[in-house]
């Protein structure tokens, strides 16, 4: 079970474009530079983003940017944006598990309800984490950078 690294990547996007907005023109460019990945990573995930009303991009020249404060926007909102679990299950389970087996017959009778719990904890989780409470402590570690740098 791993959730697609997108939303690891979405969550950076907000924090760079916090961060540089204010100095910078952010471009998929300017982001994929800091992710290091390839633009075309970046441009997908911002039309993801767009549709889901998180953020703002203007064609050509306008750059993007957030849409809402970021206290507003929490991480299971950008879970969802970025669709990071097919048809909205964290878990895959195997396709045609042998019903000639005891086991088999009977795994999804005895999972399904505990896994289905198991992703509504980590939804509920999300949902209380907000894209401020992470690009604040990026600002607290970028600080303490400078401040070991200055002190060199």
């Amino acid at each position: 079970m791993q959730i697609s690294s997108r939303f690891t990547i979405a969550i950076h996007i907000f924090a760079c474009i916090d961060v540089f907005g204010k100095d910078y023109k952010i471009t998929s460019d300017f982001l994929a530079s800091s992710v290091n990945v390839n633009p075309v990573v970046i441009r997908r995930l911002l039309t993801q983003l767009k549709a889901a009303g998180l953020i703002t991009v203007a064609r050509g020249t306008g750059g993007t940017a957030i849409a809402k404060p970021l206290d507003e926007i929490t991480f299971y909102d950008v879970y969802l944006a970025v669709e990071c679990v097919e048809d909205n299950k964290l878990f895959h389970f195997h396709d045609n598990p042998s019903t000639s087996c005891p086991v088999g017959r009977n795994i999804h009778k005895g999972l399904d309800d505990k896994l289905e719990r198991v992703q509504a904890a980590m939804e509920r989780e999300m949902k209380s984490i907000t894209i401020k409470d992470a690009k604040d402590d990026i600002e607290k570690y970028i600080a303490m950078e400078n401040s070991v740098t200055d002190k060199q």
